[in-house]
């Protein structure tokens, strides 16, 4: 595989530009579609291939005739900036997409986030709530470092396999074990995207070397969900194997106006195994009247 096809599987280069992100880097997005605002952002999966495109291309085709569609790279992720990072992440990366928001002159819009992105996207709606008129989110935790499970062990099946694809040298074996626990249909994990996936590792090893993602710094937001009265869709997978489906039902009872809307034979990328459920969940919500 090309360089250049290797890269099409995470950037289409036509609607692909770089942000300051307000920390001295810069914020890879991608500005595609007419209409109001949509901010979108990435899901957590192999660094650093996994990025905004590739996890939500096929919703954003169903979306841009009607929305004007930002999605976003967090640091150490797909072509965003490489840096460590010594605060709690998902911080970082709310200050960098309200930073983005104000470089495109954006007072507030709709966020679309799941896993880390809905993270992100419940962060923001704690720290600055009026910029944020609604957000759907799902396959994700309150808190950085995660919030405590009831019945499913910790870590997850996919956290395990994340710490051995990132402790060992680049491995198309690893990545494809990765892939196979963050999604339930397992053919989804073409050998093409497995070999993308570890092309794109090899390159930004040989660039970057490894690391640069910081400490966890874990800390739990979950007492400060109530104080959110966003409008909030959750979108989960019955078969996440990284944040088990327990922890919407978790969320939804301390967020006083989420729905939730599960998704059978889904795992942990909704929005990349289903896209076409999933933008149609999506324009129904953005479209209903608060």
């Amino acid at each position: 595989m090309t360089t250049e096809s290797v890269a099409d599987l995470f950037v289409d280069r036509r609607y692909s530009r770089k942000i300051d992100d307000g920390d001295g880097g810069f914020v890879h997005v991608h500005d595609i579609g007419s209409g109001p605002p949509v901010i979108i952002q990435q899901a957590f999966g192999p660094s650093p291939g996994t990025s905004a495109w590739l996890t939500w291309k096929g919703v954003v085709e169903k979306l841009q005739d009607s929305y004007r569609c930002i999605l976003l790279d967090f640091p150490n992720f797909g072509l965003s900036s490489r840096r460590a990072i010594n605060e709690p992440a998902h911080e970082v990366c709310a200050r960098n997409t309200f930073h983005v928001m104000d470089e495109l002159g954006i007072d507030s819009a709709p966020v679309l986030g799941t896993s880390m992105g809905g993270t992100v996207a419940i962060v923001m709606a704690l720290q600055q709530p009026e910029r944020v008129d609604r957000m759907m989110i799902g396959a994700c935790h309150a808190s950085t470092g995660g919030d405590p499970y009831t019945l499913a062990p910790f870590p997850s099946e996919v956290l395990r396999r994340f710490a051995e694809s990132r402790e060992n040298p680049p491995s198309p074996a690893l990545i494809r074990q990765l892939l196979r626990s963050i999604v339930y249909d397992e053919e989804l994990v073409t050998p093409e995207l497995v070999e993308a996936l570890y092309e794109w590792r090899l390159r930004d090893v040989a660039v970057n070397g490894e690391g640069g993602g910081g400490p966890s710094y874990p800390h739990s937001r979950l007492a400060d969900l109530s104080s959110i009265s966003t409008p909030t869709l959750i979108v989960h997978g019955r078969f996440d194997r990284m944040v088990p489906l327990e922890h919407a039902t978790l969320l939804m009872s301390y967020l006083s106006q989420a729905n939730l809307v599960v998704l059978n034979r889904c795992g942990h990328w909704p929005p990349f195994e289903f896209p076409q459920e999933y933008a149609a969940h999506a324009r129904r919500f953005l479209e209903a009247k608060q």
